[in-house]
Formats: structure tokens, sequence, C-alpha cells
């Protein structure tokens, strides 16, 4: 779902068809709150979130919601297929037919997915100059080595899109077990990283994204809401990350 913004006057048009003349005389009469506060005027923003009272009655609005998911294999990362669970097959939540993804696994691949209707959080969360870590536990069939950590952190040219990848932490667990840190996620990449060494992934599953990690009491196929500070922590991380990226940029 987007969670686009407008102008309050064009909102009560739409929602109840005043006029802006009317609604500024309302506003200006304080009979228009906006999120429990008197409105500031014509122009303040707002969306399907906000709650707007207009003389004491309230306009319908929509609750965010924000989910995390502990995805198992073989379910896809989709809302919806013919043949195919999904991953809003699992949710067992009023809303689920209005929620999307923030990021995808694939069929088989495992771990943290997250949902959500507010297009926004998504939007600033997965922008490619935010930088957001995912955190993966990765198992492959031969063993690990040196050389290997030291070409994740490099980056590796994908010639197909013509991009190198930014630096991978690759960290060495067990023999053929390891922990992959990525701030991008390109197409099947952890796999076709380890590819290049001709090493295939048996299992991935996704630990983390950004400051939302998977509990480990959350059984497979089950989810939970997040928690206000990893609503908020996400944002307020994705978008220092974004800056930090612009700023670097700039110099």
């Amino acid at each position: 779902m987007s969670s686009h913004t407008q102008r309050l006057d064009r909102y009560l048009f739409a929602r109840l068809g005043i006029a802006r003349h009317d609604s500024k005389l309302l506003l200006a009469q304080g009979r228009i709150r906006v999120n429990d506060a008197e409105a500031t005027g014509a122009d303040q923003q707002v969306d399907q979130f906000s709650r707007v009272m207009v003389d004491g009655t309230a306009l319908p609005f929509v609750s965010p919601v924000y989910l995390k998911l502990h995805k198992p294999v073989g379910v896809l990362s989709a809302t919806r297929d013919a043949l195919h669970t999904t991953v809003i097959d699992l949710l067992e939540h009023p809303v689920r037919e209005s929620l999307h993804l923030v990021g995808r696994l694939d069929r088989g691949s495992s771990g943290l997915v997250l949902l959500t209707n507010d297009g926004r959080w998504s939007r600033a969360l997965m922008a490619p100059e935010a930088g957001v870590k995912k955190i993966y536990e990765v198992r492959v069939e031969k063993p690990l080595t040196q050389g290997m950590v030291d070409a994740f952190a490099e980056g590796m040219y994908f010639e197909y899109e013509n991009i190198l990848t930014q630096p991978a932490l690759l960290e060495i667990l067990e023999n053929t077990l390891a922990r992959v840190t990525l701030v991008e996620g390109r197409y099947h990449q952890i796999k076709r990283m380890f590819g290049r060494f001709r090493n295939p992934v048996l299992a991935l599953h996704r630990l983390q994204i950004g400051m939302v990690s998977l509990p480990g009491d959350l059984l497979p196929g089950h989810s939970c809401p997040l928690s206000a500070n990893e609503v908020s922590g996400s944002t307020h991380a994705s978008l220092r990350a974004g800056r930090e990226a612009a700023g670097r940029k700039e110099s």
C-alpha cells in the first residue's frame, strides 16, 4: 500500500466534500484536529495513517502494520501465487491482503521477512543509498577460505549487470558455515558470489535486516509485530545512512 501525503484541505474535500474555503473556516475555529493536536493549517500534510477529527468526529484511518515473519524453505516471497504457498498465506492478520514485502528471500531460503502497509517506511528501509545491513547465515558445500573472505570484502564484478558489488563481510563460523553481511541485495547475490569459487550454497538463512532481528523463539511460518523501537530505529538508521552516503558523493 502506498502512503503518499496530501494537503489537509484536499484530504477533507476528498473525504467529506468540504470546499477549500469552508475548511479554512473550520481550521480558523479550531474544529479540526490531526493526530490529537489542533490542525496547523490547510497545507498540513496528512496520509491514510493520520487521525483526522472534524467537530469531534473521527474520519476513517488506517493503522500502520509492521510485522516480522520467519519464512520457511519452500514458501514464496510474494503476496499471491496460484501454485505455491506465499508469505501472505502464512499470516493470520485482519489486514494481511493490504501488506507488502520489505525485501525478498528466494523460495529455497529461510529466515527474516518484513511486511508492512507503510510504503514510506519500506522505501526508506530498502533504498540503495540507505545501505541497510542484512545478515545471513550460509552453509556451503566446500570449506571456506581466507581468499573468499578477501574477495567478499573487495566486492565482485557482475558482468551481466555491469556492476561491482559493495564490500561484504564474510565471517567463517565453521568449516562450511559462514555469516555474511551485505548492504545491498542483488539478484541471488550470495549464491553468485560463492559461485565464483565453485562452492554451492546449500542453505541460506536471513537473521537480520537493519535493526530488526529474527527472534530465536519465532518458529518457521509464524510472525509477530515489530516493536516501536524497531520501527522508528530502522527508519532513523536508514535515513542517517542515506544522508551519509549523499555527503560522501558530494565530497
